[in-house]
């Protein structure tokens, strides 16, 4: 399991309901959710979904993203108004609160990930920096023309030209500065990385309710 957790930098930097949003279509265990004020959090056992949160939460430079990897024990929980939740423990908790805590000390690509094999941890955070890199360089003008693009689909920048009123050299243009078919050809190296992080099998962390 991957326990994604994602910090304001900055109080008043970022919208965690907006991030919540942007991050409810990813397939999770544990919905991305207001953790705490100033925390979102969720997890899956989807490695490349962990990868698109923590990318997501990179754009802007607002948020900083742990991730921890490794067995998560799910419980039914009733709080003391009797409202019933879900409280997770196991490795992969305790994990993902150390990646948490370092991603926060980070100052340059604040992602940081943690598991019980320490080398494939180091891996997978180092290509996923690469990454982040990418994602906070990229310019507000760059991102209007991404936004629209779609992985895999042929012959989309004339309509994304169309659309933001630009010429298609522009947007061919932007689209090679702002290295999103690098970003897009990563990813899975990313996802792969972190799934061998997991203890056996990638990806097949056990999960009890």
């Amino acid at each position: 399991m991957y326990v994604v957790t994602l910090d304001q930098r900055r109080r008043g930097g970022g919208d965690p309901a907006a991030l919540v949003r942007r991050l409810a279509s990813l397939d999770a265990v544990v919905p991305f959710q207001r953790a705490r004020e100033h925390t979102v959090q969720g997890i899956t056992g989807d490695p490349a979904a962990a990868v698109e949160a923590a990318l997501a939460g990179l754009r802007g430079g607002a948020w900083s993203v742990g991730i921890g990897v490794g067995p998560v024990h799910l419980q039914t929980a009733v709080d003391e108004e009797g409202r019933a939740g879900l409280r997770a423990e196991g490795p992969g908790t305790v994990h993902g609160r150390a990646a948490a805590g370092a991603a926060l000390g980070t100052a340059r690509v604040p992602v940081c990930v943690a598991a019980a094999d320490a080398p494939a941890a180091a891996q997978a955070q180092a290509v996923l920096r690469l990454l982040g890199r990418i994602v906070l360089e990229r310019s507000e003008a760059e991102w209007r023309v991404v936004d629209l693009l779609v992985p895999g689909a042929r012959g989309q920048q004339k309509v994304v030209a169309a659309e933001l009123g630009i010429t298609p050299q522009a947007v061919s243009k932007a689209v090679a500065r702002s290295l999103w078919q690098d970003e897009w050809d990563a990813r899975p190296a990313a996802a792969r990385l972190l799934g061998l992080c997991e203890p056996g099998e990638p990806g097949t962390g056990p999960v009890r309710a």
